[in-house]
């Protein structure tokens, strides 16, 4: 008997800011790999997420949410989007009950023309009424009459096995691109950075959160402690003295929370030492996003 030929694939994920992305990467995942919440823009970079069976392994890809770009960190995030929507082997938009178009209509119409196995994923259905969802399956289906249109919700978990073996079903016949051990293209220090990140998110409003970035410097992993020195970068004086907060408080804070956090992730006890520095207008220094990981 013929043995089953190995699949893999890569699985992209694109949608407006909000609509659920990370949050549907994690569940499909089993696994916290992306920043959730609230606010817009938490994913910034491309998340590579990889689903492992004995048979197939399939490579998903988390993107920031599609917005027209202000400065020139947004434009190195609207790359990753296309490199994802270019290398999908399987599409995936992703839109929620009460959703407009992208709003990148070249982008729109990318998608519209993709080769690909298009699935239109309409997210937060919780949030709905039947009728409420019935008219929005048919306006997607409308829109894109060559795809397949899928209510579910990440967050509840609905449909998300079910989703998992329709994604497996579409993966071309392939070797593995990775080791089958392997659960991201991320080095361990970008979740540390993205822990961090997601701290200071939730932790401040306005603008703050989105003139930060962390850097970190120094990872040291032994048997029973991983070591860390992080530095959280802001753009201005002013910014770094909120992040500090009375007496270090507010720093103090974030640090507590970040650890337990990567405690949980890397299932180990963590030392977390934070500083923080400024690097005036960061987001609009080509360099200085270079070295943050924003382009090549």
């Amino acid at each position: 008997m013929e043995k089953n030929t190995h699949k893999s694939g890569y699985v992209s994920i694109i949608g407006n800011p909000n609509v659920g992305k990370s949050t549907l990467m994690n569940a499909l995942i089993g696994k916290n790999l992306s920043i959730i919440t609230a606010k817009a823009q938490t994913t910034r970079h491309r998340i590579l997420g990889i689903v492992n069976g004995d048979d197939f392994q399939m490579v998903l890809s988390d993107t920031p949410g599609v917005i027209k770009p202000a400065y020139e960190m947004q434009n190195s995030m609207m790359k990753f989007v296309k490199e994802a929507l270019v290398d999908a082997d399987i599409l995936l938009y992703m839109v929620t009950v009460d959703e407009i178009p992208l709003k990148d209509e070249v982008l729109f119409e990318k998608i519209k023309k993709t080769k690909s196995p298009l699935l239109i994923l309409i997210n937060k259905i919780d949030l709905a009424d039947q009728n409420g969802l019935e008219s929005t399956v048919a306006h997607w289906q409308s829109l894109f009459p060559e795809s397949t249109v899928y209510p579910i919700s990440a967050l509840t978990n609905f449909f998300i096995p079910e989703l998992l073996q329709i994604l497996i079903g579409h993966l071309p016949s392939s070797p593995p691109y990775f080791p089958k051990d392997q659960l991201t293209d991320k080095p361990e220090r970008f979740f540390v950075n993205e822990a961090i990140r997601e701290k200071i998110l939730e932790y401040y409003s306005k603008e703050i959160p989105y003139a930060t970035e962390v850097v970190t410097e120094e990872f040291h992993e032994n048997a029973k402690i991983i070591k860390i020195r992080s530095i959280i970068m802001v753009e201005r004086e002013t910014q770094k003295g909120i992040i500090i907060g009375h007496k270090g408080s507010a720093l103090k804070r974030i640090g507590i929370s970040a650890r337990r956090s990567l405690q949980n992730f890397f299932g180990k006890k963590i030392h977390l030492e934070l500083y923080v520095k400024v690097s005036k207008n960061w987001r609009s220094d080509s360099d200085q996003l270079k070295r943050f990981g924003y382009s090549n």
